[in-house]
């Protein structure tokens, strides 16, 4: 039977914050079985990309859930070739529907992933969302939804 992990988690992560949470992820991923793991990601930059990749580099599979059909458009440029990596690597692709990347689309694509998980990775530093949509709010979602969540965030960091 596969297990969905899903991940949200902060963009723009200094350096060092960085470089842990990718090793901590790298772990995660080949702690499973890669028969049955399927990552299920937004592929923003970050963890979201970071996830997807080390679950593929361990042999598991991909899920990518796009918020809305501007999403890309609202990514840095710099990622746009490893977005469009993943997203052909992807064995499925859920879409919200929506065409513009707002708030509300990023949080609707972050309750469709976490509707299709088993299990959710949070890359969180425990505050409120700066906006609709953030980490947090993903995290509220999923344990509205008694969806098991798992925070990484290294001790004493900040964002």
């Amino acid at each position: 039977m596969p297990l969905r992990i899903g991940i949200t988690g902060h963009r723009g992560l200094p350096g060092p914050v960085a470089r842990d949470v990718r090793r901590r992820l790298a772990v995660l991923a080949a702690a499973y079985d890669p028969a049955g793991l399927i990552a299920v990601s937004c592929l923003a930059d970050g963890p979201d990309t970071w996830w997807a990749q080390e679950v593929l580099a361990a042999g598991g599979r991909l899920e990518a859930v796009v918020p809305a059909g501007e999403y890309r458009a609202g990514l840095p440029d710099w990622h746009h070739h490893d977005y469009d990596t993943l997203l052909n690597q992807a064995t499925t692709v859920h879409r919200t529907g929506l065409a513009e990347s707002t708030s509300q689309a990023h949080q609707a694509g972050s309750e469709l992933l976490i509707d299709r998980c088993d299990k959710l990775l949070a890359v969180w530093d425990g505050l409120p969302a700066r906006g609709f949509g953030g980490t947090a709010d993903a995290v509220a979602y999923a344990h509205r939804t008694n969806t098991p969540v798992t925070v990484l965030w290294p001790e004493g960091a900040s964002r």
